[in-house]
């Protein structure tokens, strides 16, 4: 597909209300009727809707001899992957005079307060529910996201993460990116010799310690017992991200009316137990680091050198647990290609195991369900208190570009949003954009109460997990769970209603 350059404009410096913005805020622009695409040869063409509130803030020429401040992801700048996106965008741009810069601002800064004191980005990359609080609040812009060369690509799942409802119309406060939601990794070549006649009940050479938990259970269990210093599958429980994952898949939900209704907590609901009661037997087969972040922060190193063999992470993460796994290589003797082709044999992103349905990993030949996951949409907004809007909504459509988005996808290892892109990006960016679609990830809400949910529901996971190691249990049984599960969705109520 051609690439356009998309001609915008700033007429004056009258103070935008909030029907022109997602974003609150000074954003010192005017608006006007015209709307005009200047394509790379030069042709501009007039754009229909031109009463739209989108249009109207993003309208005319480009800005000249600008600097856009973008906020990108920490992973993305150490990768150099952003880099290679803002020399790109610049060279294209350079006729213009539009330079993109790193912001060098923490990824995870607090628009709404440092955007009113011209501290904020213009342009920033952050997860749906993230933009979405900001957009709430009025402190981002809606975007045209018709006139955006990703447009048609982007599954409507994937929209819907960065809808907002203003007066009785919708308004798109984000442009998608990439999926997040928890992937196994784990080391093909830390499997048993005998895997294919021990591990492969269904005989598809596929191993059944990746293809089920109850599988799982049994392995890291046994390999445990074999050398003390091993483990199978370790991950942190106090992640209320990852956590999570595990009571949705019986029946959980974060809020009512597809999460839109904060007044109904949904953690404890169904059988949602039944995915505390996996998690607490998960736990019973690690060690007590799955109390705290300790595993989080080493799975990478301990991953590398066959401490462990699974665990569970984000697909933007992959780059970092392969750079780690070459280091191991080497150091274990191998030249870089050889622990290069090493890492890319043995390395494996794969779907979720699949979970007994009775909700006990120690039972035999168990019907299996879907794991279910939570997840996120990550995408780019337009700051409400930018100067050059339009060179930012230029941004934005080139950084989510096909070319853009599949070279991030091959530097980073990220599930591209874009269908074109994820088709071309191999069978994990493929599978998980299906599982978008099947609806097995479940998408962080896109509302500001949602980040009530994170301390009550950390509490809790931390509580399970250092029930397996108590000689006392807290947790003996599905009853006690339930209504831990029931007294943190009560302190997330409360956290809400009663204590803001």
């Amino acid at each position: 597909m051609n690439k356009r350059i998309i001609s915008l404009a700033i007429i004056g410096t009258l103070m935008i209300s909030s029907l022109y913005a997602c974003g609150k805020g000074s954003g010192n622009k005017e608006s006007t009727d015209s709307q005009t695409v200047t394509s790379d040869s030069g042709t501009v063409s007039t754009k229909t809707d031109s009463n739209s509130t989108e249009n109207k803030i993003f309208s005319g020429d480009l800005e000249k001899n600008v600097t856009l401040q973008v906020l990108e992801n920490d992973t993305a700048i150490s990768k150099g992957y952003f880099e290679e996106l803002i020399d790109a965008f610049n060279e294209k741009y350079k006729d213009y005079g539009i330079t993109a810069v790193d912001a060098n601002m923490d990824q995870y800064l607090d628009l709404a307060k440092d955007g009113p004191d011209g501290y904020g980005p213009d342009v920033l990359y952050q997860a749906n529910d993230v933009i979405m609080q900001y957009a709430q609040d009025k402190h981002i812009y809606p975007l045209p996201i018709e006139r955006l060369d990703c447009y048609d690509q982007i599954p409507e799942e994937a929209w819907q993460a960065y809808k907002e409802d203003v007066d009785g119309k919708t308004y798109t406060c984000g442009a998608p990116v990439n999926i997040q939601t928890a992937r196994l990794y784990y080391r093909k070549d830390l499997l048993p010799d005998n895997w294919k006649e021990n591990w492969d009940s269904d005989k598809n050479d596929v191993p059944d310690m990746v293809e089920n938990w109850n599988s799982m259970y049994k392995f890291s269990k046994e390999r445990h017992e074999e050398d003390s210093s091993k483990f199978g599958y370790m991950k942190s429980l106090n992640d209320m991200y990852f956590a999570s994952g595990f009571l949705f898949s019986y029946g959980a939900y974060i809020f009512g009316n597809n999460n839109t209704d904060p007044s109904d907590i949904g953690f404890a609901k169904n059988d949602a137990v039944k995915g505390a009661n996996v998690l607490s037997e998960l736990a019973s087969v690690m060690n007590e680091d799955c109390i705290d972040d300790t595993i989080t922060t080493n799975a990478y190193s301990k991953l590398a050198d066959g401490t462990y063999f699974a665990t569970i992470s984000t697909p933007d993460v992959y780059s970092t647990f392969y750079d780690e796994l070459v280091n191991g290589y080497e150091e274990n003797g191998d030249s870089e290609d050889e622990a290069k082709k090493k890492a890319e044999e043995n390395l494996i992103m794969t779907d979720l195991p699949k979970l007994p349905e009775s909700g006990d990993l120690t039972e035999e030949n168990p019907n299996l369900i879907d794991t279910k996951s939570m997840g996120g949409i990550n995408g780019y907004a337009i700051s409400a208190y930018t100067k050059y809007p339009n060179a930012c909504f230029a941004f934005v459509d080139f950084a989510t570009s096909y070319d853009m988005v599949m070279k991030r996808s091959k530097t980073l290892g990220i599930a591209p949003a874009r269908g074109d892109a994820a088709k071309d990006s191999g069978d994990t960016a493929a599978s998980l954009f299906d599982s978008l679609e099947k609806g097995n990830i479940v998408l962080m809400p896109s509302i500001k109460e949602v980040g009530q949910i994170w301390t009550p529901g950390q509490t809790f996971f931390i509580d399970l997990a250092k029930d397996a190691f108590r000689s006392d249990k807290k947790y003996p049984d599905e009853a006690s769970m339930q209504k831990g599960l029931e007294n943190m969705s009560q302190q997330i109520h409360d956290a809400i209603y009663t204590l803001k």
